[in-house]
């Protein structure tokens, strides 16, 4: 997860308040992504890592957060570094733990709930180290952005 969109005011686990019983729609991921900007906000302190030709974001996420995921144009790859947490992925909502990798498709727009505090790591290929060159290289921030996107790319390719 990418964004700082998050809340405690859940007081209760996932399992039983129904949260994450059913595989979220993405539209449903966009409506609770609106209501959680509207609630108190966690800090969630991000660390960046450089190496040759890869950047990773670090991500701590506070226990009893709901959070959100930046919607990415390329392919990227996702840890769970430490920690236990519910997060939608390709094969529905999984209840996962520190080591949990995943390699997100192009578009994928996640949203999690932390069990216990955790470190996300997302790691991009790039030589680039501006941040917010970083961001506007990988990232949009709205279906809107990300389909504009998607069509440039295939006017791009001839498609």
């Amino acid at each position: 997860m990418d964004q700082a969109l998050t809340t405690t005011s859940t007081k209760q686990e996932p399992a039983e308040s129904g949260f994450f019983n059913v595989q979220p729609s993405r539209e449903q991921i966009f409506d609770l992504e609106e209501h959680l900007r509207s609630m108190p906000q966690v800090e969630m302190p991000v660390t960046n890592h450089f190496s040759h030709g890869v950047y990773g974001r670090e991500l701590l996420i506070p226990a009893g957060s709901v959070l959100t995921g930046h919607i990415h144009k390329f392919t990227n790859m996702n840890v769970l570094l430490e920690g236990e947490m519910s997060v939608s992925t390709e094969d529905g909502v999984q209840r996962v733990g520190a080591g949990f990798v995943v390699v997100s498709p192009p578009g994928t727009k996640r949203v999690a709930y932390a069990h216990t505090d955790c470190r996300w790591l997302t790691v991009h290929g790039t030589n680039e180290t501006d941040i917010d060159a970083i961001e506007r290289e990988f990232v949009v921030h709205t279906e809107q952005e990300y389909l504009a996107f998607r069509e440039t790319q295939q006017l791009l390719k001839g498609e």
